[in-house]
């Protein structure tokens, strides 16, 4: 099975590749890891919006709901513990990271995704099963560490794997699935919700196990990447594997390219501190302020706490728990977008629109809410309150073919291959580090800031942009091992560092 062939140039070299079978198994399969990621995101804000789970974790914040004119509409949900549910699984994440790194590069991508699956599946049993809050917040640490993992592994393998034409597209299956598993994870939650006997959030919870067996089952079919079995010694085995998803027998060009940067990463030590050496700082400070601006645009906590913001606006708990169905729908669709134009638009273009669209959709957001709700109003208007929707689905829709998948990407295919698994290690560090600080801290702030919350975000918004346009070079069409040539020596900024 093979598509059409193309050949991408790399200064005086050309990397003759076709669209295998093989690359888009092993995409399809690696991008699970997304998929159990996703789900995760998706249904602890469901779970959380449930009267049956909150009254057996959570009793007085249950007891609160049920009298909504005792507390004011934005803060309601406004609990440390609550909040901790939600967060623990990315403070574990923060930690595993760290320590993802070294296996990711010692043992490759394949065993470290089938270790981030295996420890991922103990969590979902543990979590589904937990009579009380400590199992509960015991179970979300597993899964934090599965997480920890996969996302240090998947977009490397993916960025690794992909012929350079398509690897924008391909590597952004990795965001598409974490979109899939959103959505799926809201309409579990949709129709868990009404099932009689208060056990629903139970199988909201199990249900995260399938992705988690797709991604153990696949990291035990798909090779390893070229890269990786090349940087670890096992050179012939990796140029098999290299003509085998590349479909072509050329493929001395790319084997040289890919050897030439095993041996520099051999000579490298320490990967995490070559990372603070001066050439390493573009995709450094690069990849660490793309994470750091992803959270702070507010996507996680829209899309943890869904159900809750909606409830907290005047839906009923069915009511909101549909809403979030519908941005998760959006999600997705809009992740289709970025992967159609991600190598053809290029990545600069869709972080720029993004930042746009974003910035309107918050603003108006917390204008809706300054005028019209009121602590303790019952409800928007049915048309104020369709608004918001619309609003947070084009926020939503926005950040879905831009920050959502392009925050993976980018950092995954310019550190070179020495610093490249250090590199997605504190990445993924990052990113776990702010997710942890908004799941933690959101429906406080919500408390606090009430509907300014929405324009605190919307102040990010507007820095992200002049960075994305000033800062972040673009990377499409670029082989992912000449990045330092082709990018940073030619950007006005970052080439003194080179």
């Amino acid at each position: 099975m093979a598509g059409g062939g193309f050949a991408s140039s790399s200064n005086e070299t050309v990397f003759e590749a076709r669209i295998t079978g093989a690359v888009i198994l092993s995409c399809i399969m690696a991008a699970t890891g997304g998929l159990m990621f996703g789900y995760d995101i998706g249904i602890s804000g469901g779970v959380t919006a449930m009267p049956s789970f909150l009254a057996e974790f959570f009793p007085d914040i249950y007891k609160r709901v049920q009298v909504p004119a005792a507390e004011s509409n934005y803060c309601k949900y406004d609990n440390q513990k609550l909040q901790l549910f939600t967060s623990s699984l990315y403070l574990a994440a923060l930690v595993a990271s760290m320590v993802a790194s070294p296996v990711t590069r010692q043992l490759g991508r394949k065993q470290t995704m089938l270790l981030a699956g295996v420890v991922f599946i103990v969590g979902t049993v543990l979590s589904a099963l937990a009579g009380n809050l400590f199992l509960l917040i015991l179970g979300r640490i597993l899964l934090g560490c599965g997480v920890g993992f996969a996302n240090q592994a998947v977009p490397v393998f993916l960025s690794e794997i992909a012929p350079t034409r398509i690897r924008g597209a391909l590597n952004i299956l990795f965001q598409l699935n974490i979109t899939i598993g959103i959505f799926i994870a809201n309409l579990v939650n949709w129709k868990t919700a009404q099932i009689a006997g208060g056990y629903g959030w139970r199988i909201s919870l199990a249900g995260a196990g399938v992705p988690a067996v797709m991604l153990t089952i696949g990291s035990l079919i798909v090779d390893d990447t070229p890269n990786s079995l090349i940087e670890r010694g096992f050179e012939e085995q990796g140029k098999t594997v290299l003509r085998r998803i590349r479909g072509v027998e050329n493929i001395e060009p790319e084997f040289e390219d890919i050897l030439r940067a095993s041996k520099v990463a051999k000579e490298v030590k320490s990967p995490f501190k070559d990372l603070m050496k001066s050439h390493n700082r573009p995709p450094l400070i690069i990849a660490i302020c793309m994470q750091v601006f992803q959270q702070m645009t507010g996507i996680n906590a829209i899309m943890f706490y869904a159900p809750v913001l909606f409830s907290t606006i005047g839906f009923h708990n069915d009511a909101s728990l549909y809403s979030s169905v519908i941005t998760g729908a959006v999600n997705v669709l809009s992740t289709l977008v970025s992967v159609y134009f991600v190598d053809k638009a290029g990545r600069r273009m869709l972080l720029i629109e993004a930042c746009v669209q974003m910035f309107i959709s918050q603003i108006i957001i917390g204008v809706v809410l300054g005028m019209k709700l009121q602590d303790h109003s019952d409800s928007l208007s049915k048309g104020l309150g369709l608004l918001v929707v619309i609003m947070v689905c084009t926020f939503v829709a926005s950040f879905a073919w831009s920050w959502g998948p392009l925050g993976w990407l980018i950092p995954s295919e310019t550190f070179p291959l020495e610093t490249r698994s250090a590199g997605q290690s504190v990445t993924v560090f990052t990113n776990m580090l702010f997710t942890f600080i908004v799941a933690q801290g959101f429906l406080s702030m919500l408390c606090f800031l009430k509907f300014g919350i929405f324009l605190f975000f919307s102040a990010w918004i507007l820095i992200m942009a002049f960075f994305t346009v000033f800062l972040i070079p673009e990377t499409k069409n670029v082989p992912i091992e000449d990045m330092a040539d082709k990018v940073w020596r030619q950007h006005w900024f970052w080439n003194k560092y080179m």
